[in-house]
């Protein structure tokens, strides 16, 4: 089997992306993958000397010198706007055109993963470029339009792994209950159960499924969409996944306890799902990132090649500090490794 071939982006080049990259290179210095970053060359310099100077010389960072490095002109317009620590539109092109870039390369087949550094939505929108992240750049670009972004982490105390895909994403908390539709529902379903097949090699297993309001709406007591579709949907989809236990609809304040159990090791049998499909951003990501904020990674489901990503933000506050936590972007990198192996030996090209 030929070695993973990787690009990975910096981000946006005022926030930490720089840092964690680099920390997790030198931890990975003799990975058995090939590997290409994709940033403005200038820029890495930069950081990467400013880093040097403020970090202990036991902490390990790559050296620029040593990477293979796609280098992305940029104005010196540009270059000069960037400041560490503020998101601006200077940062945001620069961290748009890294991706875009990385697009069209992987696209072209140079690459099958792309594993991206944290970007600012502000930044982004201050430079002109209209969309909610990465993700849907991402999905626009490859022209699909049925996608998922989906939450993975392995525990350190357990081992055990957490799934968690959202069924809306980037969208205000009043607009959750007319975007969810069965149509919808199924198709990220559809996409949840085709990634655990090929991404994670389990041809069954058990799914749980969140309810919208408080206690699934306690019969229609504490709102209406369970009783008046959701249920119904849910009994449909049991029928088309045999292999699949899909249990549902859970309440969403108690859906967490046994993921919480397996994570942490309280319950020496907690018998959590395979999968988990959250309906809305904060759903979801509120116990993903309690659980797992260092070592959650996410994954972009439903593209022709592999997309992963840390967890967290662009951390203005800490960038140029040389404080950054590095796990996740670290299990970022080793997921997109893992699931690029696994694709190959499943003959798939896509979640």
């Amino acid at each position: 089997m030929s070695k993973p071939r990787l690009v990975i982006t910096l981000g946006d080049p005022a926030g930490i992306g720089t840092e964690v990259v680099l920390k997790a290179l030198a931890d990975r210095s003799a990975a058995d993958f090939d590997l290409t970053i994709i940033g403005n060359l200038e820029l890495l310099n930069d950081r990467y000397q400013h880093l040097r100077q403020q970090m202990p010389a036991q902490i390990e960072l790559a050296n620029p010198a040593d990477l293979n490095i796609i280098d992305v002109p940029l104005s010196q317009e540009i270059r000069d706007g960037v400041k560490v620590g503020q998101g601006n539109a200077a940062s945001g092109a620069a961290g748009f055109a890294y991706l875009d870039l990385a697009i069209d390369r992987t696209l072209a087949g140079e690459f099958e993963a792309i594993v991206t550094a944290p970007i600012a939505k502000s930044a982004w929108l201050a430079a002109g470029h209209h969309f909610p992240g990465q993700t849907e750049l991402l999905a626009l670009k490859a022209k699909v339009d049925r996608f998922g972004m989906m939450f993975v982490g392995v525990s350190p105390h357990t081992g055990w792994t957490l799934r968690a895909l959202l069924a809306t994403t980037h969208i205000p908390v009043s607009a959750v209950s007319q975007a969810l539709t069965p149509e919808l529902l199924s198709l990220k379903l559809g996409l949840l159960v085709e990634c655990l097949r090929i991404d994670f090699g389990l041809k069954s297993g058990t799914i749980a499924i969140a309810g919208l309001n408080p206690h699934s709406g306690e019969g229609g007591q504490l709102g209406l969409e369970e009783v008046e579709w959701m249920d119904r949907w849910l009994e449909g989809e049991r029928a088309a996944y045999p292999e699949y236990r899909l249990v549902g609809l859970l309440p969403p304040d108690t859906m967490w306890v046994k993921p919480g159990q397996a994570w942490f090791g309280t319950h020496p049998q907690p018998q959590a799902a395979d999968g988990y499909l959250a309906l809305y951003h904060d759903q979801g990501l509120i116990p993903v990132k309690l659980m797992a904020f260092d070592r959650a990674i996410n994954t972009t489901i439903g593209l022709p090649f592999v997309r992963t990503s840390p967890d967290h933000g662009t951390a203005f506050d800490i960038a140029g500090l040389g404080v950054a936590d590095a796990r996740s972007m670290g299990a970022a990198i080793d997921l997109a490794v893992e699931l690029v192996e696994r694709r190959s030996l499943n003959g798939a090209g896509s979640g």
